[in-house]
């Protein structure tokens, strides 16, 4: 048995938050770096602050000797701003990112946060929560919401155990579609336990924390429950952030041109009366597995395997071993669970271009592909995408195309157990199976407190038609299908929708952000009216602390 010990830990770092404000920054000065060793690893999300910090502090430093990376003075800006939310470590001199007159000498102190202790020691950094939006709907007689307060906070011991939380009341109205979503599968997207507010509205509590310590100087242990993030596009195949958090233990190794993730995760299975409370709600497990390596400088490439017990509140030893393949231990288990397996690519090309992909396989027997006879058991998604920064030689204009396509039936198992799901909603993407998707983002941040968004997103999607199991609801037993064959992405009520945003913010403050967002929505399915939806909406909204809630499914 291997103890792990925090008596033996190293420096520790929390994770930058959910949809940090400073991913496309890291993500621009990955690009500009093209073969930094530590910036190629962003494919795990979130990701360590410590490490960011000491990289971003060489780049800078790196740049202002021979102007390599061509920072803008956007860039520079973000990356004070960065050091400021992150200064704990930040080295040498901090007293730029003090506040000219702090409150009772105790309330911010410093720009970043709220309050904070840094000793010898202890470092603590507490900050409140606020979002504050309004929304009109054409077609609604009703305001759509968001009212969220609360508290979030990071801090460190003798710089070996490092721990965070975030815990926020919300209580929200959604948009039409999204309330439709929700009578369907029971579930607030993002979101766990939810009560009815205001008949129409939903009131949930977000509750978020990890403890982390390291055990040698290469591994890093994380506990908490939370959500993660896998992948370099907007969307993920693997593993995204659209459901509720749960409870996981991940253990991470970098070490040379390899780093490597197993995190095994407690889930809840679907169940329809999950709201009713009251009750226990049962548990289900799956381990995942990934390894990345940097064969060259400029490409890095990923291999993933992930297993989901079929047995409800039991935990499988053989999936616990950090080293196995996971496929082999499911065969041998009676190959009862649902295993997924996959590879992931990316591209960093002339400092300008990132290209990147993934492609996940749930099952797949070659014949049947070459014999173009749509076998159903064919269940796997592709993704391809590219960003491109400073386009057309305009400084902080960033574009990004990216393609995902998933074949019916993918990520459902005959055992509702064991579909890659969590507490009533997908864990990969939102729209579950039997897609094809296609994503355009302009990004342009002309000011360091200035940003605006252009995103277009367009797809098609066989859904259920007339009762009938087409494959795109990851939730149904795969059995329940009304064939074997001739099976393609579309098969069924054939739905094509469009989902587009502006969205302009300004962060009048450090951290507190007005914005400003026009989103249009078009879902038509000819043959089956009921799944039609069109929603024309604005909002205006005030923020501080905290991510953007978005509502592009």
């Amino acid at each position: 048995m291997i103890i792990l010990s925090p008596s033996i830990a190293i420096a520790q770092s929390s994770l930058l938050p959910q949809q940090t404000k400073y991913q496309q920054m890291l993500d621009r000065l990955e690009i500009k770096a093209q073969k930094d060793s530590v910036l190629n690893f962003s494919f795990v999300k979130p990701q360590n602050r410590k490490m960011l910090v000491e990289r971003a502090e060489l780049l800078l430093k790196t740049d202002s000797l021979d102007g390599n990376l061509k920072l803008s003075n956007v860039d520079r800006a973000n990356l004070q701003s960065f050091f400021a939310n992150n200064i704990e470590w930040v080295s040498g001199d901090k007293s730029a990112y003090n506040s000219k007159h702090p409150i009772w000498n105790t309330i911010y102190k410093t720009k970043a946060n709220f309050f904070q202790v840094d000793t010898k020691d202890f470092f603590l950094a507490i900050n409140p929560v606020l979002q504050f939006q309004i929304s009109k709907e054409k077609d609604n007689n009703e305001s759509l919401f968001l009212n969220t307060r609360g508290l979030s906070g990071r801090g460190l011991i003798a710089k070996k155990i490092g721990f965070d939380f975030y815990l926020t009341d919300n209580q929200e109205r959604t948009p039409g579609f999204v309330q439709k979503w929700v009578d369907s599968f029971h579930a607030v997207p993002g979101a766990g336990f939810y009560k009815p507010f205001k008949t129409t509205a939903y009131d949930y509590f977000d509750g978020r924390g990890s403890i982390y310590f390291n055990v040698t100087k290469y591994i890093n242990v994380q506990f908490g429950f939370d959500k993660n993030f896998y992948g370099n596009g907007y969307r993920s195949l693997f593993l995204s952030d659209f459901s509720n958090n749960y409870l996981f233990l991940k253990l991470s190794t970098r070490i040379w041109k390899l780093n490597y993730e197993m995190l095994v995760n407690e889930l809840v299975p679907q169940d329809k009366n999950i709201t009713a409370g009251n009750t226990v709600v049962d548990k289900k497990y799956s381990t995942i597995h990934r390894l990345s390596m940097n064969v060259t400088k400029w490409l890095n490439v990923g291999l993933f395997d992930n297993v989901v017990y079929g047995r409800t509140n039991s935990i499988e030893l053989a999936y616990l071993n950090p080293i196995i393949f996971l496929r082999p231990a499911e065969s041998n288990n009676g190959s009862g669970d649902n295993s997924m397996i996959g590879i992931d690519l990316k591209a960093n090309v002339a400092k300008k271009l990132q290209f990147y992909s993934q492609i996940m396989l749930d099952e797949f027997v070659l014949s049947h592909v070459k014999d173009q006879d749509g076998w159903w058991g064919n269940k796997y998604g592709i993704q391809a995408g590219m960003k491109y920064i400073d386009a057309f030689g305009i400084k902080n204009l960033d574009i990004q195309g990216e393609i995902n396509a998933v074949r019916p039936y993918t990520y459902s198992h005959y055992d509702s157990v064991a579909n890659w799901t969590h507490y009533n909603q997908p864990l990969a993407h939102p729209f579950g199976a039997n897609f094809v998707e296609g994503i355009g983002i302009i990004r342009y941040q002309p000011l360091r407190k200035l940003s605006i968004q252009a995103k277009l997103i367009a797809w098609r999607q066989g859904l259920d038609s007339s009762g009938t199991n087409y494959g795109g609801n990851v939730f149904k037993d795969y059995n329940t299908r009304p064939g074997d064959f001739g099976f393609n992405i579309g098969s069924g009520a054939k739905g094509t929708g469009v989902n587009g945003s502006l969205w302009v913010g300004y962060e009048v403050l450090e951290n507190l952000f007005v914005d400003g967002t026009f989103m249009y929505r078009k879902l038509s399915v000819p043959s089956y009216s009921s799944y039609n939806n069109n929603s024309t909406m604005f909002t205006l909204g005030l923020r501080l602390n905290m991510f953007r809630r978005e509502y592009d499914y």
